[in-house]
C-alpha cells in the first residue's frame, strides 16, 4: 500500500555462498537447512524453513509487496471509523426501498371547526329571526302612527315644511331617486301622465315626494318653482274639466295651481285669489283673443277656508251652454255665463304659475295632486265621485294620482 510518495528501493538479496554460510547450507536459490537445534526445528531437503521474517519473496515488514496491487484508497476516515458491515474501507451500500405507490394517510376532519362553524350558523339564523320580528313590530307601529296623524275624521295632513332654495332631486341616470309611481322611471323630476301622453317636468325650485300619504308636487311661491307640460292639455273650444287637490298657505293675493295659454295670457286658471277683499278659490277664464281684461269671467267661493286646509278645487266649462261652474271639495260653489266661448290659447299646461300681460304670475305657495283633466263637462254628480275617489270617468290626462 502506497500513500502517494515514491517507493522505497528494496534491493533483492544477495545469493548464498557455496559454503553455506548462514543459516543453511543450500545452494543458491535453495534456502538453508535449519541448524540442528536451531529455532523451527530440524528439517530435511525439500522442506522449507519457517520464513524468516523479511525473506526474500515475501513482502517485508513494512516494506511494499512487488506483486499485488495496491488496493484503491478510499478517501480519508470518518471521524470513528466507517460502520460495522464496511468492506474494503467503503461503507456498505444503503438498502433502497423497494418502490411503490406512496401512502399518504387521509386527512382528519376538523371536528372543532366543524362545530364552531355550526354554532355559528345558528346564532346568525337567531339574529336574523330577532332582527325580521323587530322589523314587523315597527312597520305596525308606523302604520298605527300614520293613521292617528290622519285622523279617523278624513282630514288630511299638511304636507311637510319645504325649505326654500333646496332643489329638485337629482336622480342618477339608471335609475330614479326613489320607488315612485308617479314619475317617469328614471326621470324624478318629470311627472308621468297616467291616463295620457303629455308628461309634466318640474322647475328647479319644484318638488314632488312621498309627501304624507300621497304623491304630491310642492311648491315656494317664487318664479322658479312651477311645472310645465310637454304640450297643451285642454282643448278650450270644447267642453272641458280641470280638477286638482290643492294645499296653500297664502292667506291673500293670487296664486294659481292649474292653467293654460300661450306666450302672452292664460286661456283658463284654477287657484285662489283675493275677490272683494276676502280671500277665496277662483276657477277665471279668457274670451277675447290676448286676454283683455273686459273678457276674463270668472267663479269665486264665498266664505270658505282657502289657507292651511286641503281642498278638490274643480272647474268645468260646458260648451254647449257656454257656462263655467266651479266645485269646492264636490259641492257646487257657483257658476257664470260665457257667452263668447273661451279663447283658444295653444299653450303647454302650467302648474303653480299662470301667464298675465307676457309675464309669469301667480305663483303657487303649497302643494298639489290628484291632477286630472276630462274632455268633457262632470256633472255636478260625477265631481262629487272624483272627490270620494269612486269616480268611473276616465279623466284625458291625470297626474300624482293617490
Amino acid at each position: 500500500m502506497t500513500d502517494g510518495t515514491d517507493r522505497p528501493n528494496s534491493p533483492q538479496p544477495g545469493p548464498a555462498n557455496a559454503s553455506g554460510t548462514g543459516n543453511g547450507n543450500g545452494g543458491y536459490g535453495y534456502p538453508s537447512a535449519p541448524e540442528a537445534g536451531g529455532p523451527g526445528g530440524a528439517a530435511g531437503y525439500g522442506y522449507p524453513q519457517a520464513p524468516a521474517p523479511g525473506g526474500y519473496g515475501y513482502p517485508q515488514s513494512g516494506q511494499p509487496n512487488p506483486y499485488q496491487q495496491d488496493p484503491v484508497q478510499p478517501g480519508p476516515y470518518p471521524p470513528g471509523g466507517y460502520p460495522q458491515g464496511s468492506q474494503d474501507g467503503f461503507p456498505a451500500p444503503e438498502q433502497q426501498p423497494l418502490p411503490g405507490p406512496a401512502f399518504t394517510p387521509a386527512p382528519q376532519p376538523d371536528w372543532q371547526a366543524m362545530a364552531e362553524r355550526s354554532d355559528a350558523g345558528r346564532r346568525s339564523k337567531r339574529r336574523l329571526i330577532v332582527i325580521s320580528a323587530a322589523v314587523a313590530v315597527c312597520a305596525v307601529a308606523a302604520a298605527g302612527t300614520l293613521w292617528f296623524m290622519n285622523g279617523s275624521d278624513g282630514e288630511d295632513p299638511k304636507p311637510g315644511p319645504v325649505a326654500e332654495g333646496s332643489q329638485s332631486p337629482s336622480p342618477s341616470s339608471s335609475e330614479p331617486a326613489w320607488d315612485d309611481p308617479h314619475t317617469v322611471p328614471g326621470q324624478a323630476t318629470l311627472l308621468r301622465d297616467r291616463t295620457g301622453s303629455t308628461n309634466i317636468a318640474l322647475g328647479p325650485q319644484a318638488e314632488q315626494g312621498a309627501g304624507t300619504k300621497r304623491g304630491e308636487v310642492r311648491f315656494k311661491d317664487n318664479a322658479n318653482s312651477y311645472a310645465q307640460g310637454a304640450g297643451q292639455a285642454v282643448d278650450t273650444t270644447k267642453s272641458f274639466s280641470v280638477s286638482a287637490r290643492v294645499y296653500t298657505s297664502a292667506k291673500s293675493g293670487t296664486h294659481m295651481a292649474v292653467s293654460q295659454g300661450d306666450g302672452v295670457s292664460y286661456a283658463f286658471e284654477l287657484g285662489h285669489d283675493t275677490v272683494n277683499g276676502k280671500s277665496a278659490w277662483v276657477f277665471r277664464v279668457q274670451s277675447g283673443t290676448d286676454g283683455a281684461e273686459a273678457t276674463t269671467s270668472q267663479v269665486a267661493s264665498d266664505g270658505l277656508k282657502t289657507a292651511s286646509a286641503w281642498a278638490m278645487l274643480t272647474g268645468t266649462y260646458d260648451a254647449t251652454t257656454k257656462t263655467i261652474k266651479l266645485y269646492v271639495d264636490g259641492k257646487q260653489a257657483g257658476e257664470v255665463p260665457v257667452a263668447a266661448g273661451i279663447w283658444a290659447a295653444p299653450g303647454a299646461i302650467q302648474l303653480g304659475r299662470a301667464r298675465h300681460h307676457d309675464i309669469w304670475a301667480g305663483p303657487w305657495a303649497g302643494a298639489m295632486d290628484n291632477i286630472r283633466v276630462w274632455d268633457s263637462a262632470l256633472t255636478a254628480a260625477q265631481v262629487g265621485a272624483v272627490k270620494g275617489g269612486k269616480s268611473e270617468v276616465k279623466p284625458t290626462h291625470s297626474w300624482l294620482i293617490s
